[in-house]
């Protein structure tokens, strides 16, 4: 069974059952600021940094459909541009950034027929910002959603994610059919356009967030068991690749509050988990946490929250700022979706 959610007061350094470590909320500095709202909320989207501006993707219309949204923010002007759409309309797609340019892996599509359900896919994409176009490349050697991927010198890792069983009869997932959460790891080299398989992850999950600092790749948290929140358990857990050794070691202190679907960035070597959900026999529960994790310290800071609970947001850390998009106010499965235009920005003053 999950950890519930823990309330825990600010200022007061912990370390409880060598699960997890806080230190005091005094050397946490910054704050929380709304910018221009965005133009189309939606939950389920998601975020990438190129060139000093944030990208915007993806999007959930309800019941499934997908939205295929691309929007440029642009922090010096304060303003929200629409860009031409996905070239193939998609949702829980892994993104990062290498040169400027993001990549986009996998993730899930509509059926073509029957019930509506997730269909995953093994697409790869290059989105080239300056030029407002989308290039496919080799696709990846699974089809997989909800995973994670990181850019660490000039590789890019695709790490968890979803599947179906490899003896469902459908290939798709819904509330009814088998599901296989992964801890599969794809190396893809943009350079020569080819992937190769790594060490796995040694828990398979999805709807984690990641963050490289000093040449490790940290997974945290997430959820294990399925794609749906409702048929699976979210984890706290801190796993650490080293992509050079090809290795995973010693997991890191567990994220203080338990939670998926989250939003992330890194910051100044120190990463950065804000919202998500949870869910337990007992509650459906979206979050306003705002934690910060060190690796050097391997510790973890509990900051300012929100001033809104969510899931499903989209992330991005730019100059000294970590900008939170959009996202969902309820956790998934209460039937009524509420999207919000909410941005906000934590400003680090350090």
């Amino acid at each position: 069974m999950p950890r519930k959610p823990r309330r825990i007061c600010l200022g007061l350094a912990v370390l409880v059952a060598n699960t997890f470590a806080l230190i005091p909320a005094a050397h946490a500095q910054g704050k929380w600021t709304n910018v221009a709202p965005f133009p189309d909320p939606r939950e389920e989207v998601l975020g990438a940094a190129a060139a000093g501006k944030m990208y915007v993707f993806a999007g959930l219309i309800p019941l499934w459909h997908t939205a295929g949204l691309v929007y440029e923010y642009d922090p010096a002007a304060n303003q929200w541009t629409k860009r031409k759409p996905m070239a193939l309309p998609s949702h829980h797609v892994a993104f990062t950034t290498y040169n400027d340019k993001i990549y986009a892996f996998g993730g899930f599509v509509y059926p073509e027929s029957g019930p509506a359900a997730w269909v995953p896919i093994d697409n790869a994409f290059e989105y080239d910002p300056s030029k407002d176009t989308w290039k496919a490349l080799a696709p990846m050697p699974i089809k997989r959603g909800a995973a994670v991927a990181a850019t660490f010198g000039d590789k890019i890792y695709v790490i968890g994610g979803v599947t179906t069983q490899p003896w469902a009869k459908d290939n798709f997932l819904n509330f009814t059919t088998p599901q296989r959460g992964l801890g599969t790891v794809q190396e893809y080299d943009p350079r020569t356009n080819t992937w190769r398989e790594r060490a796995p992850m040694p828990t398979p999950r999805n709807h984690a967030a990641v963050g490289v600092v000093n040449g490790k790749i940290y997974v945290i948290g997430g959820r294990v068991g399925a794609a749906f929140i409702s048929l699976a358990s979210d984890v706290s857990l801190v796993e650490v690749y080293d992509p050079v050794t090809d290795t995973w070691g010693t997991p890191g202190a567990r994220m203080p509050t338990t939670r998926s679907a989250l939003a992330y960035g890194v910051y100044n070597n120190r990463i950065y988990i804000a919202g998500g959900e949870f869910q337990d026999p007992v509650q459906q529960t979206t979050f306003r946490s705002f934690e910060e994790y060190d690796p050097a310290t391997n510790s973890w800071t509990i900051l300012p929250p929100m001033v809104l609970a969510r899931h499903g947001v989209a992330s991005a850390v730019i100059g000294n700022r970590f900008y939170a998009v959009g996202g969902d106010v309820q956790s998934s499965g209460t039937g009524v979706e509420v999207s919000t235009a909410v941005v906000s920005a934590f400003e680090f003053s350090r």
